[in-house]
């Protein structure tokens, strides 16, 4: 912890040993990060190299409370999204109704694995993966999301219930049909 920190301010005076130092510790895990929010590698690859250098220019103003890790990690989230305003036009939807799914049995949840699973959020179309992600996975609400990408909030909820649609579709198609065994 004492050399993380020590790291951390050696980055901010400017010591490249100290930056390079940083960028290889953190850089395989926010790869991940952009990776999510990218549409493929290279996009990944460019968003991390923007997110690292955003993270050098402001790494004074951190404040050493709470998660450093965190602070990168919301960087890198910052840098997906701007990059996603810049290419990405979203049009609002308001009726939810159109995007209601039925249920489907949990059973087949425990059948697919993590990567599986990050695969077929990553084949969800731009808009619709960039809100899954930021409600799932960075824990924002639909009011923040709204903010975050430059959409209303009804229009964050119908993504979010189609981006679950979708994967619901894929989950059923790609591991099998839904039984049901329910009797009345």
């Amino acid at each position: 912890m004492k050399d993380l920190r020590q790291l951390i301010i050696d980055s901010a005076a400017g010591k490249a040993k100290a930056q390079a130092k940083l960028y290889q510790l953190l850089a395989p895990k926010m790869f991940g990060v952009c990776l999510r929010y990218s549409k493929d590698e290279t996009e990944a690859e460019d968003n991390l190299q923007e997110g690292f250098l955003k993270v050098f220019e402001k790494i004074g103003s951190y404040r050493h409370e709470g998660s450093f890790e965190g602070w990168v990690r919301r960087i890198m989230v910052n840098v997906a999204l701007e990059r996603y305003r810049k290419n990405h036009v979203m049009h609002p939807v308001e009726d939810m109704a159109a995007y209601e799914v039925p249920e489907f049995d949990d059973r087949i949840i425990s059948d697919i694995s993590a990567k599986d699973l990050m695969k077929l959020i990553h084949e969800l179309p731009p808009r619709y993966r960039m809100v899954f992600n930021l409600y799932v996975f960075e824990g924002m609400n639909h009011k923040e999301i709204a903010k975050e990408m430059n959409i209303s909030v009804g229009t964050s909820k119908s993504n979010l219930a189609r981006a679950r649609g979708i994967l619901q579709e894929k989950v059923v198609k790609v591991f099998g049909e839904i039984e049901n065994n329910y009797s009345a």
